[in-house]
Parts: C-alpha cells; structure tokens; sequence
C-alpha cells in the first residue's frame, strides 16, 4: 500500500467517525449537552495528554503553555472549538442534527470568506458564485423557515474561526489541541461542580470517557492524512463528514425535511460542486506550470 493510499483511507476513516458521531451523541441526548461537553473537553485532555506522552512530546505541550502571547491565541482557538462541540452536541439533543449537517457544508465556503478577509487571499470568479450561492441558500431558509438557522451558522463560522486562529499557530495539531483542551480542563470542572452536573448513571459515564478517544483518533487520523494527500484531496473527502451526519439525521432520526430544506441543500451542494471543481482546475493548472 502506497503511502497516498494510506492517506486517503486514513481521511475517509477519520470523516466516517465524524461524520457517524451523531449516533453516539444522540445516546447521550437526556443528559444536558452542557454536561456532555466538560466531560468531552475532560476526556479529550486525558487522551491527548497520553498521546504526547506515549509520542515523548510531553514536554513540546509544556513549553507552549509557558508562553503567554500564545497561551492567550490557544486560549481563542480553545473558545471557537467548545463552541463547535457544544452546538454539535446541542443539536443532536434538540433533534435539529440536520442543520449540523448544512453547518458542515457550509464550512468549506466560509473558510473561503475567511481567507479572503483576513489574509487577503484571492477569490476567482466561481469561488465568489459558489460563497454567494451559499449565502442565498441561508438566506431562502430563513425566509422559509421564519428563523435563521443559527446552530448551521454558528458551526460553520465557529470552525471557520478556528481554522483561522490555527493558521497563525506554529504548533502540530495534536499538541495544539492538547493544550487547548487543557486550558478548557478548569472551566469544565467548575461548571461540573458548581452546576451540580454530575453523571451517576454507568453507561452514560462510560460513554463519556468514550468520548475522549472519539474526538481525538479522527483527529490523529486527519493530520496523518493531511501530510500523505494533496489539499484538493483533502477537502473532497471532507464532504463525506456532513453526508453522513445528513444521512443520519434524515434516515436514522427521521427529522423532517421539508421543502425549505430541500432548496437550501440543492443551492448548498451546488455551491460546493462549483468550487470544487473551480479548486481542481486551478491545482491542476498550478501543477502544469510547474
């Protein structure tokens, strides 16, 4: 096996257990998602914190906690992705999983907004259809829907910001995520005690811990990936993550999926299709020319 081929089946694993996720959350959806999050931030840290130290970088997460200026960016980056995972985790409680799915397809072209306005990164002409597109399937929804739906937006821009916050962050990702669930730890603890959260039942506590491996193997498997297949690659398979939470929340949950919906997913998927296609052609250009 090639190591592009590992790449790419260590991508679609890591997008399959993302994109399969909702299931194990929904088993958690009578506990508060409150409660769900602290214990996922608590878990997470105690896996991640094993990793490093099985990897012998225990002392890399160290350093980095040791650094002001930089503790305060991981301290941001920590905020965008405990919003992310509570929203997630809200949405699968609340029976609204479909809009996490709209959220996560609508990611990639906010990311292209983002890069845009904060590292004046050029937009091409499909790129600039396929961001509009996006916007006027949200927009039709809210008008539908009599509501904007803030938890896809709120998912969308909360990753988008976070994606932001880590471009600027010279660390490896695993020790990035490391410390910022470290600097989370604290938090989860106080809102643990002081809310009177605490989770007596076993099952729900084994699922809990579960949590920790859940949230960090595909993450593991996302950098392994990263660095073995081209971005263009990359970004394809990462639509296998919202396909599948959108296949769950509509065949599995069996949340409705009325006309308002159908129209802002054929606008979102036609959207991606357009700059997915447009990303293609300008990597095969680049690789032309090179």
């Amino acid at each position: 096996m090639t190591e592009t081929t590992r790449g790419v089946a260590a991508m679609i694993a890591a997008c399959t257990v993302w994109g399969l996720s909702s299931l194990y959350y929904k088993m958690l959806a009578d506990v508060p998602p409150i409660t769900v999050l602290a214990h996922r931030t608590i878990w997470s840290a105690v896996f991640f914190a094993l990793v490093l130290m099985v990897q012998g970088r225990f002392r890399v997460l160290m350093q980095a906690l040791g650094q002001g200026r930089q503790v305060a960016h991981i301290g941001l980056a920590a905020l965008m992705i405990s919003t992310n995972w509570f929203f997630f985790i809200y949405s699968i409680s609340v029976g609204h999983a479909t809009q996490a799915s709209l959220g996560y397809y609508i990611f990639p072209l906010v990311a292209v907004l983002l890069g845009f306005v904060f590292f004046k990164e050029r937009l091409g002409l499909w790129q600039q259809i396929a961001v509009a597109l996006a916007a006027l399937a949200v927009t039709t929804l809210t008008i539908g829907l009599g509501v904007a739906p803030y938890i896809s937006l709120v998912l969308a821009f909360s990753f988008g910001f976070y994606g932001v916050l880590k471009k600027s962050l010279s660390l490896g990702p695993v020790v990035s995520v490391t410390a910022e669930v470290t600097l989370l730890v604290p938090i989860a603890i106080v809102v643990l005690s002081i809310g009177g959260l605490h989770v007596t039942d076993p099952a729900h506590l084994a699922l809990m811990i579960g949590s920790g491996p859940l949230t960090g193997l595909p993450l593991i498997l996302f950098s392994y990936a990263s660095r073995r297949i081209p971005m263009s690659t990359v970004g394809l398979l990462q639509y296998l993550n919202p396909t599948l939470q959108f296949l769950v929340a509509t065949l599995v949950f069996q949340e409705p999926f009325g006309i308002w919906y159908a129209i802002a997913f054929a606008m979102i998927w036609t959207a991606l299709a357009i700059y997915s296609t447009a990303t293609l052609r300008a990597a095969s250009r680049k690789k032309a020319s090179a």
